[in-house]
């Protein structure tokens, strides 16, 4: 019992050392065990004795007022919220100014031109009948390009329209032509000066296909009148360019114009299949012969009239540049079977998956890295606030407007390089494995990329070694061409559009599509795209679509239009700039 208890008073001892006295004390009525326990006590009492702490150094003494470390955390908190508010007003401030200080007359507008006798244009009647059974007569034939080898009784057929509507054109002493590779046209039209640098005029002879059964209110290939409105495939891609360059150029003639400075006329018949017989031929014909070009214009962009939402009044842009194109085939190559026994993963499957990826992860956003940027801030004039401290501050603004606009697909195409999925071929019978899937892919190229580039990525992301990459087609986006107060054919094309129409607004702009134009690249440094075709929300999608049109009051403008350029680009020179679209 004794040794019983004794364990339980070393272990309350072990444990709880502050009770040992009063333990011990609960046996005194017991002299043997009393003794025992004052001896024992005693002993642990000397042995859990409080120990005297050895002395510390005192702590510095620190009064009310003196800052500890989350006063300090605190202020430095303080100090780059300051900052970053500083910075931020600091940036609103600039943008603010920049906005303010935009000009509503800029450039060459006001400057002092020189004074020209240029010889106007007036349409009777009679006139206005014969240049509209011209170009409807141009409808008429379904110059159609399926493939490269293109439709040679149309073609054929065209070139005999062109010398019986055009008669002075064929006829003239200043005026040179020759074909090219059997169907393409180029003209000469000689100069007063020769020491001026010539310049070039592009359209292009051929249409895509169009079936009436697609659903056309007329016939694709009739020239049919439709509330004054002429329908027909290549109304505006391209024989209104076409029509109104020669129809201008015959006028002219007739007039007894004579121009001082020398011009080319070219005209493709294959450029819906990538011009390689006719523009690259004309281009081979004026590199043979020495030829260096001022400028070149070609079809490409358009007048906008209520397409841009919250842009206050038509724009007229004119293409600089091109996005570049890639056509690519992916394909999976697997072991045929029967389809009562698949596989775990089918060609078919491995490619479709293949696909999902690219489609869900797109090119990186690039916008304003491009000629994008100019076209945005130029029109940010004509836009109320806030987007017009948005638009005239892209080097702020940019990431925000750029996903704002990729939510859209027809203005994500000024975001990035875009990927369409256009053809799948796979399997040839249902109760077969294929063996063979493969996919077509088209990129259209942004600006800030190379093609080499866009190839990396499509194969990064696809991130499979079963699919293999194959580039069919491809090249990179075409240079930028000049815009500035020094930049001849820019200028001039915008003098002739604020002649005709003084209140759109002139901004440059990017062609997401390509044109024959890009093949003249070595030929000239300065490649613009633009036709004064009006278009209104819903126009873009007549483009290689169902209704293409034109209305008769404005192929008579795309007349107008060349009948002035040809005369405003007979001008020596630019003349000195009156400011700047900024002020600061």
């Amino acid at each position: 019992m004794h040794c019983f208890i004794l364990g339980c008073v070393q272990l309350i001892i072990r444990t709880r050392p502050s009770r040992v006295y009063f333990t011990l004390n609960k046996w005194e009525g017991d002299d043997g065990w009393h003794a025992y326990g004052r001896q024992q006590g005693a002993l642990l009492q000397r042995t859990h004795a409080p120990r005297t702490p050895a002395p510390r150094r005192a702590a510095p003494h620190r009064t009310m007022t003196e800052p500890g470390p989350k006063f300090h955390m605190l202020k430095l908190l303080k100090l780059i919220l300051s900052a970053f508010l500083v910075t931020l007003s600091l940036l609103f401030t600039i943008a603010a100014l920049r906005t303010l200080s935009l000009r509503a007359e800029v450039g060459l507008q006001h400057a002092r031109w020189e004074k020209t006798n240029n010889i106007s244009l007036v349409i009777s009647q009679q006139r206005r009948e014969e240049l509209l059974a011209n170009f409807k007569a141009a409808i008429r034939i379904p110059t159609v390009s399926f493939s490269e080898d293109g439709n040679a009784t149309a073609l054929r057929e065209f070139d005999g329209f062109l010398r019986r509507a055009f008669p002075t054109v064929f006829s003239s002493n200043l005026v040179g032509h020759e074909l090219v590779a059997n169907y393409s046209h180029l003209f000469r039209v000689r100069g007063s000066q020769p020491d001026l640098v010539p310049y070039l005029l592009l359209a292009h002879i051929d249409v895509v296909p169009a079936s009436e059964s697609d659903g056309w209110d007329a016939p694709p290939f009739s020239a049919k009148e439709v509330d004054g409105f002429i329908y027909g495939r290549g109304t505006i891609d391209d024989k209104g360019s076409l029509v109104g360059i020669l129809q201008a150029l015959e006028y002219l003639l007739m007039k007894g114009y004579a121009p001082r400075r020398g011009f080319y006329i070219g005209l493709g018949h294959d450029e819906e299949v990538s011009g390689k017989k006719g523009a690259m031929n004309i281009v081979r014909v004026l590199k043979q012969r020495g030829v260096r070009l001022l400028f070149v214009l070609d079809e490409g962009l358009a007048v906008l009239d209520g397409v841009i939402s919250g842009l206050e009044g038509p724009a007229a842009l004119i293409g600089i540049s091109e996005k570049g194109s890639a056509t690519v085939k992916l394909s999976v190559l697997t072991a045929p079977g029967h389809s009562s026994m698949p596989p775990r993963e089918t060609s078919i499957g491995i490619l479709a998956a293949a696909v999902k990826r690219l489609e869900d992860n797109p090119m990186p956003r690039l916008f304003g890295r491009g000629p994008e940027k100019g076209t945005f801030e130029d029109l940010a004039l004509k836009f109320a606030l806030p987007m017009k401290l948005i638009m005239s501050n892209l080097w702020l603004f940019a990431p925000l407007l750029g996903r704002v606009l990729e939510r859209k697909p027809e203005t994500n195409a000024f975001v990035r390089t875009t990927t369409a999925v256009t053809m799948f071929n796979a399997g040839v019978k249902v109760n077969i494995m294929p063996s063979l899937a493969e996919v077509y892919v088209n990129l259209r190229i942004h600006s800030a990329q190379s093609l080499q580039e866009v190839l990396d990525l499509v194969q990064s992301t696809v991130g499979d070694q079963r699919v293999k990459m194959e580039l069919i087609d491809g090249f990179d986006p075409l240079p930028v061409s000049s815009m500035d107060d020094k930049s001849f054919g820019f200028q001039i094309i915008k003098k002739t559009v604020l002649e005709m129409f003084p209140t759109v607004t002139v901004a440059p702009g990017i062609c997401i599509g390509n044109t024959d134009s890009r093949h003249f690249k070595d030929l000239t440094n300065d490649i613009y795209r633009f036709a004064p075709v009006w278009f209104k929300p819903g126009d873009a999608q007549r483009f290689h679509g169902i209704n293409e049109r034109i209305s008769k009051k404005n192929y008579e403008e795309l007349l107008v239009f060349y009948f002035g350029l040809i005369q405003n680009c007979d001008l020596l020179k630019l003349p000195e700039p009156l400011g700047s679209i900024h002020e600061l």
